[in-house]
């Protein structure tokens, strides 16, 4: 790349830059969105839980992999020089490792955005290192942990959270050909997983997918795989590992999925009216986003 390109990566003053914590399917929808929308992005992986979902996911990139949604692709980066690289191209978006820690060492973040969904932990407080935080999911309060939050839960994906707490986490995920839960499989202990299977593959009910930790598992139904742990995958105990997907002829395991269309148009949102508030408030020049 240019040094002009390189150099712009460290100002403020070129495309907007917007770090996603996450590489779900939550996060790459909201990078899709910012991208098209001309911001400059960075996902910086979280392994916890793992990604599941990873045909609607930028995470495959880690590996090398295609990893593309809606003509945006994700790129790996794990120097500066390959972040400012992928940041810098069209239609693309920086896929890395690199924690916060390592990007704030960097150059100066000026939108942060927390799509790592984890519902067992609590949220730091990121807003005194970063110009906007913007909290996706459960465990956020306005003024405590983010400026402002989203909620993901099916039955209010995509409502802005300008004071008091997200949702609570309920444990019910948004149905599928009438088929709620009962479609994923749960990891029953923390081990090392190993599938043969990938995405897209059809598995018919009692199927062998793979062994957690030599423990065999099987399929709950018959279907297709909307969502499956990466071959080699740490997985801890208790989350999702597999997801099936039983609609037949109907069933999508690309692109973008119902709840994650309205999380990113809200994110996007949610961003712009900050940016406004920010350019009519005293002195907005000395900290802009």
């Amino acid at each position: 790349m240019s040094a002009t390109g390189f150099a712009a990566f460290f100002a403020d003053t070129s495309a907007p830059l917007a770090v996603v914590l996450g590489t779900n399917e939550v996060a790459s929808a909201v990078a899709v969105k910012l991208r098209k929308a001309h911001f400059s992005i960075i996902l910086s992986h979280d392994p916890y839980p793992p990604v599941i979902r990873r045909g609607m996911a930028f995470y495959d990139a880690l590996f090398d992999d295609v990893a593309i949604i809606h003509g945006v692709t994700g790129e790996r980066a794990e120097t500066a020089l390959e972040l400012a690289g992928a940041t810098s191209r069209k239609n693309c978006v920086a896929v890395t490792t690199l924690q916060l820690c390592d990007l704030l060492a960097l150059r100066r973040i000026p939108i942060l955005i927390d799509a790592r969904m984890r519902t067992r932990f609590v949220t730091p407080d990121f807003r005194y290192y970063v110009g906007l935080s913007v909290g996706l999911g459960p465990n956020f309060t306005v003024g405590e942990n983010c400026d402002i939050a989203v909620e993901t839960i099916p039955a209010s994906a995509g409502a802005l959270v300008a004071e008091g707490s997200t949702a609570n986490d309920d444990g019910e995920p948004d149905a599928l050909g009438d088929v709620g839960r009962e479609r994923f499989l749960i990891a029953p202990s923390e081990g090392v997983w190993h599938t043969p299977f990938d995405i897209g593959a059809w598995v018919a009910r009692g199927q062998s997918l793979g062994n957690l930790a030599g423990l065999s598992l099987h399929a709950p139904m018959e279907g297709v795989l909307r969502g499956v742990a990466r071959d080699g995958a740490f997985v801890p105990a208790g989350v999702k590992l597999i997801e099936i997907d039983p609609r037949g002829r109907r069933a999508r395991w690309t692109g973008l999925d119902t709840r994650s269309r309205p999380i990113a148009d809200a994110t996007l949102l949610a961003i712009r009216d900050a940016q406004k508030r920010r350019k009519r408030a005293p002195g907005f020049a000395q900290t802009p986003f």
